[in-house]
């Protein structure tokens, strides 16, 4: 591959520069946050002061940090990046007291875990900060590299190893990349967050929500399953979507009769990493999850689209407790648009009656292979 695959939120970023604020980008490791700050960097032809969670010295430095020592630390650049930010505990005030000494300065945070970097931040940089939420690489990213066509070409090659950058760039290694990046990310990074006392339930967990992708999620059954208590089920879960792995989506109700109103089901950022945990990357036309790989792509492909555009519609499936379902809705106020996801697009599929009829104004439509790249661009 030759050339930079581009990201959709750096000019966004780009243009929020030296604006009084502090810049914070969150997402799973190895998404391209890093890179993306550099290209930033690069364009802008600035040089940032470097910061790096992972580094021992670096960590260090804020314990400590006044405002003599930004300025030391500093010289006459203008930006910092701060990389891998939750891991460093007293960020938020370190940063606070370089902004508020210097309106001169662009301080740029990444980081991998939502909660312990908010929580490192929020108090310190309420209102003083932009936030955005970097991904592995979406849909429109890869057809602008690539082209429509060829990205066409390549659907089922998303469907089993998914878009991870590095993945994508080393296409005639993608399994073996794939298992190192969720070896290291699953099984190093997340094992090691605080509250994991019993790595081998998450394992099992993990291995339970990429068995159930498009299933409706039980707390109860999985307690019984994994042999602990619902509340620690409830807490590991909560980890996994602060870490970017996974994601829920509630179902919807208007209180009608029998519409389930607290049903929960849970999609997988990228669906590389839902096989990786399987360690089932057997090609498309062999397999038997097909309908469930392809419902994951769509919907966090389109969740990374919304995400990315920040829409405002809020995203739901609807079921009945007599089965009746529609696997996806965007709901805007009174608005609403129903969706259903298939595979094999000469099946004849709609939205279920059972939903037209209680929502007769609720725009449907079937999402196919054949269709999917206008509703993702």
């Amino acid at each position: 591959m030759n050339g930079k695959i581009s990201r959709i939120l750096a000019d966004d970023i780009s243009q929020n520069f030296f604006k009084g604020k502090v810049i914070v980008v969150y997402g799973p490791r190895q998404s391209g946050k890093t890179t993306l700050a550099r290209e930033i960097f690069r364009q802008m032809s600035v040089e940032p002061v470097l910061l790096n969670g992972d580094d021992d010295l670096d960590v260090h430095y804020f314990d400590t940090v006044t405002a003599n020592r930004w300025t030391q630390l500093m010289g006459a650049r203008k930006v910092v990046f701060v990389d891998e930010g939750q891991k460093i505990q007293n960020l938020g005030r370190a940063v606070k007291l370089l902004v508020d000494s210097r309106d001169d300065v662009q301080v740029v945070v990444t980081g991998s875990s939502s909660f312990s970097l908010a929580n490192s931040i929020e108090e310190p940089l309420t209102g003083r900060k932009f936030e955005y939420k970097l991904f592995p690489l979406c849909f429109s990213e890869l057809e602008k590299y690539f082209g429509f066509l060829e990205e066409s070409k390549k659907l089922e090659l998303r469907l089993v190893f998914g878009s991870y950058p590095e993945v994508v760039v080393n296409e005639a290694d993608m399994k073996q990349t794939l298992k190192l990046l969720a070896e290291s990310y699953l099984y190093r990074d997340i094992m090691q967050y605080e509250g994991i006392r019993k790595p081998a339930v998450l394992e099992k967990l993990l291995r339970a929500l990429a068995l159930q992708v498009g299933s409706e999620v039980s707390f109860n059954e999985l307690s019984g399953l994994l042999g602990v208590s619902r509340t620690l089920v409830e807490s590991y879960l909560k980890i996994l979507e602060q870490a970017f792995i996974v994601f829920p989506l509630s179902s919807y109700s208007s209180n009608l009769r029998n519409e389930i109103k607290k049903g929960v089901k849970f999609y997988f950022w990228d669906n590389g990493i839902r096989n990786a945990v399987l360690n089932d990357f057997t090609p498309i036309p062999q397999r038997n999850d097909v309908g469930a790989l392809w419902e994951n792509y769509v919907i966090s492909e389109r969740m990374k689209k919304n995400a990315y555009k920040r829409a405002d519609g809020l995203p739901y499936f609807w079921r009945t407790t007599d089965q009746m379902e529609v696997d996806y809705l965007e709901v805007l106020g009174s608005k609403i648009k129903a969706f259903e996801f298939k595979w094999n697009s000469r099946k004849r599929s709609r939205v279920t009656k059972a939903f037209t009829n209680r929502y007769p104004d609720a725009e449907v439509e079937t999402i196919t292979p054949e269709n999917y790249a206008e509703w993702l661009s």
